[in-house]
């Protein structure tokens, strides 16, 4: 992807039209190639060379966007840092991808100054702030300038030319960090080459236009799913109508007001906007496309948010952070919302048993792909990188999966989430698809949990509805109707919420931790 010609080609081709939509200001594709230019030239003008790493600890802001485009047109190589990390987090994440920049903002959790002298590779920490944040700021700064710089500045004094930096496919361009849900998050290499996937695969299935309006509402731009809006602004022409944080009564202000087309969020952003009495008031005929991702999801649920915008379809998809996601969508037109569809032709699939047999139509097991948006690896993780990545570049994905004879594939669960009871196999995703069933049941999450005579057993950690009542019998009892008994959970635990990891998935580490 030649950033470069992308932003120019928009701004020639759009230049008055809103690119970005941020707390009801409107910024151009032609302010927004200028911006991302002239932070392109100040990173030129402080030293910062071809490959060196870019940290960017900042919202899902205008001045995020920019700060990636103005590193990928001088050939940086971009390190999105999750905005809720701690101070010893983003030291650490820092240091660990030998970061040389740092673009943020003032913080009361975080000491700057701190992160300065504990960052040795850090030769500069650009701050970006506004209104009630600029008193602070300046005070924070006073006396730094060396090491410290305003956002205000590096893009008022710096020229908005072109930079002059050859850019090749296979150079190095970022470096995005695992969610760590499932253990210490990992630095998953990608080159220039790996983000023309994106946008081709969402083209591919949603056919995208100009004419279209994308709602990044609380995906994150240190994931891969979020980042994935902004290549989509280049590549089409595109709208983005960008929230900070997602809160579904804004987010559905957000779609009526500005008639938004797109949008992809994660399950629990579902249940959360199902929750509210008013969700159904909302205009939402503008929607043609609604995405549910980066968890498996119940069908039922989706189903229940298809009622209240029947003219759009509601899609389920696939992808990982390991293969610049995403790589499915359940088909347009088609009523699959349960698969999560089909992979684009240059992608390889493959199911395979435990001794790496190729399996058929039906049969369940580990889906491996190979293919161009595949990673490169994990960043200094040379073990790891072999461990999931074969020699001839397979990537095992730990997720169990089955085909049909339409070539649609279906999602059954994780590898680490199968809970094994005395020797029969069970996927927490199915149990908790069924628990979604019931009317009184908002959210479910189910691990495993050690158990003397069978090895493990199921348990059920349960949200009701709100004012809903539900003894744990009633449960088991339908849940009898749905599920053969060793998959039933042996505990249910009803509790108020379900911890969430950034991305909006169910931490199941915090759960199985739990007393």
């Amino acid at each position: 992807m030649n950033v470069k010609e992308l932003l120019i080609k928009q701004a020639e081709s759009f230049p008055s039209k809103p690119a970005i939509t941020f707390n009801e200001k409107k910024i151009t594709f032609s302010q927004t190639k200028d911006f991302s230019f002239k932070l392109a030239n100040y990173f030129l003008n402080s030293g910062v060379k071809k490959g060196d790493k870019i940290a960017i600890f900042l919202p899902n802001t205008p001045e995020a966007i920019f700060t990636f485009l103005a590193g990928f047109s001088i050939g940086g190589v971009l390190v999105p840092l999750d905005f809720m990390l701690t101070e010893n987090e983003v030291i650490n994440f820092i240091n660990h991808s030998q970061a040389k920049i740092l673009v943020t903002q003032i913080k009361k959790e975080i000491d700057l100054e701190k992160i300065n002298e504990q960052c040795p590779t850090l030769k500069k920490i650009i701050i970006q702030g506004t209104g009630y944040r600029a008193e602070s700021i300046e005070q924070k700064a006073e006396g730094m300038e060396e090491s410290f710089s305003f956002w205000s500045k590096a893009v008022e004094e710096t020229s908005s030319q072109v930079p002059s930096v050859e850019i090749d496919g296979s150079d190095p361009s970022a470096i995005f960090y695992t969610s760590g849900s499932t253990g210490h998050p990992k630095g998953v290499e990608f080159t220039y080459k790996h983000f023309d996937n994106s946008p081709k695969v969402i083209n591919h299935f949603l056919r995208v236009c100009e004419k279209d309006i994308f709602l990044c509402g609380g995906v994150p731009f240190s994931h891969v799913g979020g980042f994935g809006y902004i290549l989509l602004l280049l590549e089409f022409g595109s709208g983005l109508v960008l929230m900070e944080r997602f809160h579904p009564l804004e987010f559905l202000k957000n779609i009526q007001r500005h008639k938004v087309t797109i949008f992809c969020i994660v399950p629990a952003m579902y249940v959360a906007i199902l929750s509210l009495k008013v969700y159904d008031k909302f205009d939402l005929s503008s929607l043609r496309v609604a995405v549910v991702f980066g968890a498996p999801s119940a069908p039922s649920l989706l189903k229940r948010f298809h009622q209240a915008c029947p003219d759009a379809q509601v899609l389920n998809g696939w992808g990982m952070t390991e293969t610049a996601a995403p790589n499915t969508f359940s088909p347009l037109d088609e009523n699959k919302i349960d698969s999560i569809g089909k992979f684009t032709l240059d992608m390889e699939v493959k199911i395979v048993d435990e001794e790496g047999n190729n399996l058929g139509p039906e049969a369940e097991g580990e889906l491996q792909v190979r293919g161009e948006a595949v990673m490169s690896g994990y960043y200094k993780e040379p073990q790891l990188t072999k461990e999931v990545l074969t020699e001839d570049g397979w990537l095992k994905t730990g997720d169990i999966a089955k085909f049909d004879s339409n070539g649609l594939y279906y999602l059954v669960g994780r590898k680490k989430d199968m809970i094994k009871v005395a020797g029969e196999i069970v996927f927490s995703c199915e149990v908790e698809e069924k628990i979604h069933r019931h009317p009184k049941i908002k959210e479910a999450a189910v691990v495993g949990v050690p158990d003397s005579l069978r090895g493990e057993v199921p348990k059920a950690f349960i949200v009701l509805e709100e004012e809903a009542v539900l003894f744990e019998q009633e449960l088991r009892d339908f849940l009898k109707q749905h599920l053969a008994h060793f998959k039933i959970p042996h505990h249910f635990e009803f509790v108020k919420e379900l911890p969430k990891t950034r991305t909006g998935k169910v931490d199941k580490m915090k759960l199985i931790d739990s007393p």
